[in-house]
Protein backbone atom coordinates (compact mmCIF):
# COMPACT_ATOMS: atom_id res chain seq x y z
CA UNK A 1 0.00 0.00 0.00
CA UNK A 2 1.74 3.28 -1.09
CA UNK A 3 2.80 5.62 1.84
CA UNK A 4 0.96 8.41 0.88
CA UNK A 5 -2.80 6.55 0.97
CA UNK A 6 -5.35 8.93 2.07
CA UNK A 7 -7.21 8.31 5.49
CA UNK A 8 -10.50 6.88 5.08
CA UNK A 9 -13.84 8.50 7.46
CA UNK A 10 -12.54 6.77 10.10
CA UNK A 11 -9.29 7.76 9.94
CA UNK A 12 -7.19 4.83 8.66
CA UNK A 13 -4.90 4.59 5.61
CA UNK A 14 -6.56 1.81 3.08
CA UNK A 15 -10.26 2.72 1.05
CA UNK A 16 -13.30 1.60 3.14
CA UNK A 17 -13.52 -1.50 0.96
CA UNK A 18 -10.37 -3.03 2.31
CA UNK A 19 -11.57 -1.93 6.00
CA UNK A 20 -13.36 -3.93 7.96
CA UNK A 21 -15.64 -2.49 10.83
CA UNK A 22 -17.31 -4.44 13.63
CA UNK A 23 -20.48 -2.45 14.44
CA UNK A 24 -21.97 -3.40 17.88
CA UNK A 25 -25.47 -3.15 17.26
CA UNK A 26 -28.10 -3.13 19.85
CA UNK A 27 -30.87 -3.16 17.64
CA UNK A 28 -31.67 0.53 18.48
CA UNK A 29 -31.89 3.32 16.15
CA UNK A 30 -28.09 5.18 16.81
CA UNK A 31 -26.01 1.50 16.64
CA UNK A 32 -28.34 0.36 13.44
CA UNK A 33 -27.30 3.99 11.46
CA UNK A 34 -23.83 3.52 12.53
CA UNK A 35 -23.63 0.51 10.32
CA UNK A 36 -25.71 1.61 7.41
CA UNK A 37 -23.77 4.71 7.08
CA UNK A 38 -20.44 2.49 7.06
CA UNK A 39 -22.15 0.12 4.73
CA UNK A 40 -23.25 2.92 1.95
CA UNK A 41 -19.22 4.21 2.13
CA UNK A 42 -18.57 0.98 1.31
CA UNK A 43 -16.70 -0.66 4.72
CA UNK A 44 -16.68 -4.07 5.19
CA UNK A 45 -19.39 -3.80 8.14
CA UNK A 46 -19.82 -6.97 10.17
CA UNK A 47 -22.84 -6.83 12.68
CA UNK A 48 -22.81 -8.21 16.15
CA UNK A 49 -25.27 -7.94 18.57
CA UNK A 50 -24.75 -9.38 22.05
CA UNK A 51 -27.13 -11.62 23.87
CA UNK A 52 -26.85 -10.42 27.28
CA UNK A 53 -29.17 -11.90 29.72
CA UNK A 54 -32.03 -14.76 29.73
CA UNK A 55 -33.72 -14.32 26.40
CA UNK A 56 -37.11 -15.97 27.43
CA UNK A 57 -37.10 -13.03 29.77
CA UNK A 58 -36.25 -10.54 27.40
CA UNK A 59 -39.07 -11.59 24.74
CA UNK A 60 -41.53 -9.90 26.80
CA UNK A 61 -39.49 -6.48 27.87
CA UNK A 62 -39.93 -3.76 26.36
CA UNK A 63 -37.82 -0.54 25.78
CA UNK A 64 -34.28 -1.95 26.69
CA UNK A 65 -31.71 -3.01 24.75
CA UNK A 66 -30.40 -6.15 23.86
CA UNK A 67 -33.79 -8.01 24.36
CA UNK A 68 -35.23 -10.47 21.90
CA UNK A 69 -37.30 -7.97 19.81
CA UNK A 70 -33.64 -6.00 19.86
CA UNK A 71 -31.80 -9.14 18.18
CA UNK A 72 -34.73 -9.46 15.70
CA UNK A 73 -34.55 -5.43 14.51
CA UNK A 74 -30.45 -5.57 14.32
CA UNK A 75 -30.64 -8.33 12.49
CA UNK A 76 -33.52 -7.09 10.61
CA UNK A 77 -31.43 -3.71 9.67
CA UNK A 78 -28.07 -5.77 8.89
CA UNK A 79 -30.48 -7.53 6.11
CA UNK A 80 -31.39 -4.14 4.79
CA UNK A 81 -27.72 -3.48 4.16
CA UNK A 82 -26.72 -6.24 2.90
CA UNK A 83 -24.27 -7.29 5.53
CA UNK A 84 -23.23 -9.87 8.19
CA UNK A 85 -24.74 -10.30 11.29
CA UNK A 86 -24.27 -12.46 14.51
CA UNK A 87 -25.37 -12.82 17.54
CA UNK A 88 -22.97 -13.88 20.37
CA UNK A 89 -24.60 -15.67 23.49
CA UNK A 90 -22.29 -13.27 26.56
CA UNK A 91 -24.98 -14.47 28.87
CA UNK A 92 -22.72 -15.95 31.87
CA UNK A 93 -20.36 -13.21 31.27
CA UNK A 94 -22.66 -10.29 31.78
CA UNK A 95 -24.28 -12.17 34.47
CA UNK A 96 -21.05 -12.29 36.35
CA UNK A 97 -19.69 -9.04 35.26
CA UNK A 98 -22.59 -6.77 35.25
CA UNK A 99 -25.16 -7.91 37.54
CA UNK A 100 -23.89 -9.84 40.07
CA UNK A 101 -21.92 -6.60 41.28
CA UNK A 102 -25.33 -4.28 40.76
CA UNK A 103 -26.66 -6.62 43.41
CA UNK A 104 -23.85 -6.48 45.73
CA UNK A 105 -23.35 -3.16 45.44
CA UNK A 106 -26.96 -2.56 46.43
CA UNK A 107 -26.84 -4.53 49.50
CA UNK A 108 -23.64 -2.51 50.77
CA UNK A 109 -25.30 0.66 50.41
CA UNK A 110 -23.75 2.15 46.99
CA UNK A 111 -25.98 3.03 43.94
CA UNK A 112 -24.09 1.02 40.72
CA UNK A 113 -24.36 2.07 37.23
CA UNK A 114 -23.83 -1.22 35.76
CA UNK A 115 -24.28 0.57 31.66
CA UNK A 116 -20.17 1.73 33.11
CA UNK A 117 -19.23 -1.45 33.73
CA UNK A 118 -21.32 -3.77 30.91
CA UNK A 119 -18.80 -0.63 28.69
CA UNK A 120 -16.02 -1.57 30.61
CA UNK A 121 -16.05 -5.53 30.87
CA UNK A 122 -18.44 -6.55 28.21
CA UNK A 123 -18.31 -4.12 25.22
CA UNK A 124 -15.03 -3.10 25.34
CA UNK A 125 -13.02 -5.92 26.45
CA UNK A 126 -14.69 -9.21 25.49
CA UNK A 127 -16.51 -7.36 22.26
CA UNK A 128 -13.31 -5.82 21.29
CA UNK A 129 -11.98 -8.91 21.40
CA UNK A 130 -13.83 -10.94 19.35
CA UNK A 131 -13.86 -7.68 16.91
CA UNK A 132 -9.88 -8.16 16.80
CA UNK A 133 -10.22 -12.18 16.11
CA UNK A 134 -12.36 -11.18 13.03
CA UNK A 135 -9.46 -8.88 11.64
CA UNK A 136 -12.06 -6.45 12.08
CA UNK A 137 -9.42 -2.82 11.48
CA UNK A 138 -11.64 -0.91 14.23
CA UNK A 139 -14.92 -1.60 16.38
CA UNK A 140 -17.68 1.21 15.87
CA UNK A 141 -20.67 1.59 18.48
CA UNK A 142 -23.82 4.24 18.43
CA UNK A 143 -22.23 6.10 21.49
CA UNK A 144 -22.78 9.62 21.36
CA UNK A 145 -19.18 10.75 21.92
CA UNK A 146 -16.32 11.93 20.37
CA UNK A 147 -12.98 10.39 19.24
CA UNK A 148 -10.26 13.23 18.15
CA UNK A 149 -7.14 12.81 17.15
CA UNK A 150 -4.44 14.70 19.54
CA UNK A 151 -0.88 15.14 19.74
CA UNK A 152 -0.73 12.03 22.74
CA UNK A 153 -3.04 9.64 20.57
CA UNK A 154 -6.56 9.90 20.33
CA UNK A 155 -8.65 12.05 22.67
CA UNK A 156 -11.97 11.40 24.28
CA UNK A 157 -14.30 14.26 23.62
CA UNK A 158 -17.87 15.20 24.85
CA UNK A 159 -20.35 14.56 22.19
CA UNK A 160 -21.40 18.15 20.03
CA UNK A 161 -25.28 17.67 21.49
CA UNK A 162 -24.90 18.15 24.78
CA UNK A 163 -28.30 16.75 25.45
CA UNK A 164 -27.40 13.15 23.94
CA UNK A 165 -23.61 13.14 25.20
CA UNK A 166 -22.81 9.99 27.04
CA UNK A 167 -18.91 10.73 28.02
CA UNK A 168 -20.42 9.68 31.92
CA UNK A 169 -20.76 6.17 30.54
CA UNK A 170 -18.03 5.80 29.00
CA UNK A 171 -15.15 7.38 31.32
CA UNK A 172 -13.46 4.12 31.88
CA UNK A 173 -12.02 3.76 28.27
CA UNK A 174 -8.64 3.12 28.29
CA UNK A 175 -6.20 4.73 25.55
CA UNK A 176 -5.32 1.23 23.93
CA UNK A 177 -9.37 0.86 23.39
CA UNK A 178 -9.65 3.80 22.15
CA UNK A 179 -7.12 3.66 19.45
CA UNK A 180 -9.01 0.73 18.11
CA UNK A 181 -12.70 2.31 18.41
CA UNK A 182 -15.13 4.72 16.24
CA UNK A 183 -17.86 6.91 17.42
CA UNK A 184 -19.43 7.82 13.68
CA UNK A 185 -22.66 9.66 15.66
CA UNK A 186 -20.35 11.93 18.48
CA UNK A 187 -20.42 14.78 15.76
CA UNK A 188 -24.11 15.09 14.60
CA UNK A 189 -26.06 18.35 16.64
CA UNK A 190 -29.02 16.12 17.58
CA UNK A 191 -30.85 13.14 17.77
CA UNK A 192 -33.34 14.18 14.94
CA UNK A 193 -30.36 14.01 12.60
CA UNK A 194 -30.18 10.30 13.63
CA UNK A 195 -33.99 9.38 13.03
CA UNK A 196 -33.32 11.85 9.86
CA UNK A 197 -30.64 9.40 8.62
CA UNK A 198 -32.33 6.34 9.47
CA UNK A 199 -35.25 7.12 7.61
CA UNK A 200 -33.08 8.00 4.62
CA UNK A 201 -31.47 4.39 4.75
CA UNK A 202 -34.82 3.42 4.84
CA UNK A 203 -34.20 1.14 8.38
CA UNK A 204 -36.98 -0.72 10.13
CA UNK A 205 -36.17 0.99 13.18
CA UNK A 206 -36.10 4.44 12.10
CA UNK A 207 -39.25 5.63 14.19
CA UNK A 208 -38.04 3.26 17.25
CA UNK A 209 -38.65 4.77 21.11
CA UNK A 210 -35.34 5.11 22.76
CA UNK A 211 -34.81 2.64 25.93
CA UNK A 212 -35.09 3.99 29.27
CA UNK A 213 -34.48 1.36 31.54
CA UNK A 214 -31.04 -0.91 32.56
CA UNK A 215 -31.65 -3.49 30.37
CA UNK A 216 -31.86 -6.14 32.93
CA UNK A 217 -34.00 -4.13 35.26
CA UNK A 218 -37.94 -3.92 34.14
CA UNK A 219 -40.23 -0.85 34.99
CA UNK A 220 -36.65 0.63 36.65
CA UNK A 221 -37.78 -2.07 40.02
CA UNK A 222 -34.51 -2.42 40.86
CA UNK A 223 -35.34 -4.23 44.19
CA UNK A 224 -37.43 -7.00 42.51
CA UNK A 225 -33.78 -7.89 40.68
CA UNK A 226 -31.75 -7.46 43.54
CA UNK A 227 -34.07 -9.77 45.34
CA UNK A 228 -34.30 -12.48 42.65
CA UNK A 229 -30.47 -12.40 42.70
CA UNK A 230 -29.86 -12.43 46.28
CA UNK A 231 -32.88 -13.78 48.05
CA UNK A 232 -33.30 -12.64 51.40
CA UNK A 233 -32.01 -9.30 50.84
CA UNK A 234 -34.57 -7.01 51.67
CA UNK A 235 -34.50 -7.11 55.37
CA UNK A 236 -36.43 -4.68 57.53
CA UNK A 237 -34.89 -1.97 59.36
CA UNK A 238 -34.79 1.23 60.91
CA UNK A 239 -34.94 4.70 59.81
CA UNK A 240 -33.33 7.26 62.11
CA UNK A 241 -32.06 10.88 62.19
CA UNK A 242 -28.61 11.94 61.93
CA UNK A 243 -28.49 11.86 65.65
CA UNK A 244 -29.60 8.00 65.35
CA UNK A 245 -33.29 9.05 67.08
CA UNK A 246 -35.58 6.07 65.52
CA UNK A 247 -38.17 7.59 63.36
CA UNK A 248 -39.60 4.84 61.79
CA UNK A 249 -39.44 1.37 59.76
CA UNK A 250 -38.59 0.14 56.14
CA UNK A 251 -38.49 -3.05 54.30
CA UNK A 252 -35.53 -3.14 53.28
CA UNK A 253 -32.01 -0.72 52.24
CA UNK A 254 -32.23 -2.07 49.00
CA UNK A 255 -35.46 0.03 48.58
CA UNK A 256 -33.61 3.90 48.99
CA UNK A 257 -30.54 5.48 47.35
CA UNK A 258 -28.86 8.55 48.85
CA UNK A 259 -30.44 12.29 47.66
CA UNK A 260 -33.97 10.25 47.35
CA UNK A 261 -36.94 12.05 48.95
CA UNK A 262 -40.05 10.44 47.55
CA UNK A 263 -41.04 7.25 49.13
CA UNK A 264 -39.41 7.43 52.77
CA UNK A 265 -42.86 6.84 54.10
CA UNK A 266 -42.34 9.73 57.15
CA UNK A 267 -43.94 12.80 57.27
CA UNK A 268 -44.82 15.17 59.80
CA UNK A 269 -41.89 16.63 60.97
CA UNK A 270 -42.09 20.32 59.62
CA UNK A 271 -39.39 20.04 56.01
CA UNK A 272 -38.58 17.33 53.62
CA UNK A 273 -36.80 14.22 54.57
CA UNK A 274 -34.34 12.80 52.18
CA UNK A 275 -32.02 9.81 52.47
CA UNK A 276 -28.30 11.39 53.73
CA UNK A 277 -26.63 7.70 54.17
CA UNK A 278 -27.38 4.29 53.74
CA UNK A 279 -25.59 1.97 56.41
CA UNK A 280 -26.43 -1.68 55.17
CA UNK A 281 -24.51 -3.72 57.98
CA UNK A 282 -26.65 -2.13 60.70
CA UNK A 283 -29.88 -1.89 58.28
CA UNK A 284 -30.25 1.61 58.70
CA UNK A 285 -31.58 4.48 56.33
CA UNK A 286 -30.22 7.67 57.59
CA UNK A 287 -32.57 10.88 56.85
CA UNK A 288 -31.82 14.41 57.13
CA UNK A 289 -32.88 18.35 55.89
CA UNK A 290 -31.51 18.57 52.48
CA UNK A 291 -28.61 20.19 53.83
CA UNK A 292 -26.72 17.38 55.06
CA UNK A 293 -26.56 16.27 51.83
CA UNK A 294 -23.98 18.74 50.73
CA UNK A 295 -20.63 17.27 49.87
CA UNK A 296 -17.16 18.64 48.63
CA UNK A 297 -14.37 16.14 49.56
CA UNK A 298 -15.24 12.75 46.97
CA UNK A 299 -12.63 10.12 47.19
CA UNK A 300 -12.42 8.25 43.97
CA UNK A 301 -10.66 4.56 43.32
CA UNK A 302 -10.50 3.04 40.32
CA UNK A 303 -9.18 5.87 38.16
CA UNK A 304 -8.60 5.71 34.49
CA UNK A 305 -6.90 8.86 33.26
CA UNK A 306 -6.86 9.63 29.86
CA UNK A 307 -4.68 13.04 30.37
CA UNK A 308 -1.58 13.69 28.18
CA UNK A 309 0.87 14.19 31.36
CA UNK A 310 1.00 11.09 33.99
CA UNK A 311 -2.14 11.61 36.53
CA UNK A 312 0.98 12.04 39.03
CA UNK A 313 3.05 14.48 37.40
CA UNK A 314 1.32 17.28 39.25
CA UNK A 315 -0.15 17.50 43.05
CA UNK A 316 -3.46 18.92 41.68
CA UNK A 317 -5.23 19.65 38.45
CA UNK A 318 -8.03 21.73 38.10
CA UNK A 319 -10.29 19.80 36.05
CA UNK A 320 -14.30 19.92 35.61
CA UNK A 321 -16.76 16.80 36.84
CA UNK A 322 -19.56 14.85 37.32
CA UNK A 323 -21.18 13.21 40.08
CA UNK A 324 -24.05 12.30 38.30
CA UNK A 325 -25.00 11.65 34.28
CA UNK A 326 -27.89 14.03 34.35
CA UNK A 327 -25.81 17.00 36.09
CA UNK A 328 -23.50 19.82 34.20
CA UNK A 329 -19.82 19.30 34.57
CA UNK A 330 -18.73 21.81 37.40
CA UNK A 331 -15.24 23.03 38.86
CA UNK A 332 -13.25 21.06 40.94
CA UNK A 333 -9.63 19.86 41.99
CA UNK A 334 -7.84 16.68 41.59
CA UNK A 335 -5.94 15.55 43.86
CA UNK A 336 -4.22 12.23 43.02
CA UNK A 337 -3.34 9.48 45.67
CA UNK A 338 -1.81 7.08 43.96
CA UNK A 339 -2.02 5.44 40.36
CA UNK A 340 -5.75 4.70 40.67
CA UNK A 341 -6.57 6.68 43.79
CA UNK A 342 -7.63 10.01 44.09
CA UNK A 343 -9.47 12.82 46.03
CA UNK A 344 -11.71 15.46 44.29
CA UNK A 345 -12.55 18.76 46.19
CA UNK A 346 -15.75 20.19 44.54
CA UNK A 347 -15.33 23.76 44.50
CA UNK A 348 -19.05 24.16 45.15
CA UNK A 349 -20.65 20.83 47.51
CA UNK A 350 -23.18 18.93 45.76
CA UNK A 351 -26.06 17.04 46.79
CA UNK A 352 -26.79 13.44 46.51
CA UNK A 353 -22.68 12.52 45.94
CA UNK A 354 -23.47 8.50 46.62
CA UNK A 355 -20.92 5.50 46.20
CA UNK A 356 -21.18 3.90 43.60
CA UNK A 357 -21.72 5.95 41.06
CA UNK A 358 -19.30 7.60 38.77
CA UNK A 359 -16.71 10.89 38.99
CA UNK A 360 -16.06 11.71 35.35
CA UNK A 361 -13.30 14.28 34.49
CA UNK A 362 -12.73 16.65 32.27
CA UNK A 363 -10.37 19.52 31.05
CA UNK A 364 -11.95 22.99 32.77
CA UNK A 365 -12.81 24.52 29.25
CA UNK A 366 -13.27 22.88 25.86
CA UNK A 367 -14.85 19.26 25.63
CA UNK A 368 -12.49 16.86 26.42
CA UNK A 369 -12.26 13.76 28.71
CA UNK A 370 -9.68 13.48 30.99
CA UNK A 371 -11.10 9.70 32.50
CA UNK A 372 -12.89 9.49 35.99
CA UNK A 373 -13.21 6.83 38.77
CA UNK A 374 -15.65 5.42 41.01
CA UNK A 375 -17.04 7.14 44.40
CA UNK A 376 -16.10 4.88 47.33
CA UNK A 377 -17.52 6.88 50.15
CA UNK A 378 -20.47 9.63 49.98
CA UNK A 379 -18.97 12.21 52.23
CA UNK A 380 -15.36 12.31 53.52
CA UNK A 381 -16.62 13.04 57.32
CA UNK A 382 -17.59 9.61 57.89
CA UNK A 383 -17.24 5.99 56.99
CA UNK A 384 -21.17 5.33 56.09
CA UNK A 385 -20.05 4.46 52.85
CA UNK A 386 -16.83 2.55 53.15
Amino acid sequence: MPLDQPLNSLGLPKPPSQTRVVVAMSGGVDSSVVAAMLAEEGYDVVGVTLQLYDHGAALAKKGACCAGRDIHDARRVAETMGFPHYVLDYESRFRESVMEEFADAYLAGATPVPCIRCNERVKFRDLLETARDLEADCMATGHYIRRMAGPAGAELHRAADPARDQSYFLFSTTREQLEYLRFPLGGLASKAETRALAARYGLPVADKPDSQDICFVPNGNYAAVIERLRPGAADPGEIVDTEGRVLGRHEGVIHYTVGQRRGIGIGGLGEPLYVIALDPAARRVIVGPKAALATAIVPVREVNWLGDEPLGARAEWQVAVRVRSTRAPRAAILRPLGPTEAEVELLAPEDGVSAGQACVFYAPEGTRVLGGGWIWRGRARDSLHD
